[in-house]
């Protein structure tokens, strides 16, 4: 769907009015030009304070060699050759797209997409038979195939042994790839993963490894000397704690894709993401 530029007077980019764009575009494949006086890098700002850092697709002219479907191809077929700045973002089953592209006059306009994003199978819901098999899954390459990452690992050169020497303990191997594979950022733009534990919580026998706008804390309940069978702990922002009997990795996968799992995100989205906080290469 395109919409009409002369539908579209001049404009003040607004949280609220980039929310009403991107509404009136969705859910399915979509593109405008927008008032000749936006700048399309306010309009891309405005994006990341909602979506987080983006992705380049096409800068001053040129196509990222990495671009494919996996990454938000979708958002440029509107534009052909003519696109000069696309950069996106992954929002649940749908890519967002903002920049620049020439118009049929050539002049250089600031620009808005969207497109359908789709994960391939498998792990649209978690499988019956985890729970028995659950020490034989690599829930972090599943929790990376859900999530339909792409991207190179941010984080693969942490030297652990410092923040491990100072806090007195290992840490949980699935966390330290999570952190290595997804670097700072949050899950369903949501559940914001912590670079290293945070302790304020730590006389109660608690590391925190995550947390939410709403204040819950996810923790691990550090007993034992192996934290690879560390279980975690939700503490919620009255001070309630639910126990989970599985690994960090484990848990948000079970969290992101199961509609019975106490703290689930398979209510909001159907299709999961990692939001980063620093832009991408």
């Amino acid at each position: 769907m395109s919409v009409p530029c002369a539908s579209l007077s001049v404009m003040n980019l607004t949280l609220v009015a980039v929310h009403e764009l991107l509404t009136r575009l969705g859910p399915g494949d979509g593109h405008l030009y927008l008032p000749r006086d936006v700048d399309p890098r306010e309009l891309i700002d405005r994006l990341a304070a909602m979506h987080g850092a983006p992705r380049t697709l096409v800068l001053d002219g040129f196509t990222a060699p990495t671009v494919d479907d996996s990454a938000g191809a979708a958002l440029l077929a509107p534009f052909g050759d003519r696109a000069v700045l696309i950069r996106a973002w992954a929002y649940g089953g749908q890519w967002v797209g903002a920049g620049s592209a020439r118009d049929e006059e050539g002049d250089e306009r600031a620009v808005l997409a969207v497109a359908v994003r789709k994960l391939p199978d498998p792990l649209v819901v978690a499988s019956p038979e985890d729970a028995e098999d659950a020490e034989d899954v690599d829930w972090v390459d599943r929790l990376i195939r859900i999530t339909g990452w792409t991207q190179p690992a941010r984080r693969p050169d942490v030297d652990w042994a410092e923040p491990e020497s100072r806090l007195g303990t290992a840490l949980p191997g699935d966390y330290k790839r999570m952190v290595e594979t997804f670097g700072e950022g949050a899950f369903d733009g949501w559940l914001s993963l912590h670079q290293e534990p945070w302790t304020h919580l730590r006389e109660d026998g608690l590391l925190m490894w995550a947390g939410t706008e709403h204040e819950d804390s996810y923790c691990w309940r550090t007993d034992g000397d192996d934290p690879d069978r560390w279980s975690v702990v939700v503490r919620s922002f009255d001070d309630e704690d639910t126990g989970f009997r599985c690994g960090t990795a484990e848990f948000v996968c079970r969290m992101l894709v199961d509609p019975h799992h106490p703290y689930t995100m398979a209510h909001y989205f159907d299709t999961h993401w990692f939001m980063n906080y620093q832009e991408s290469d």
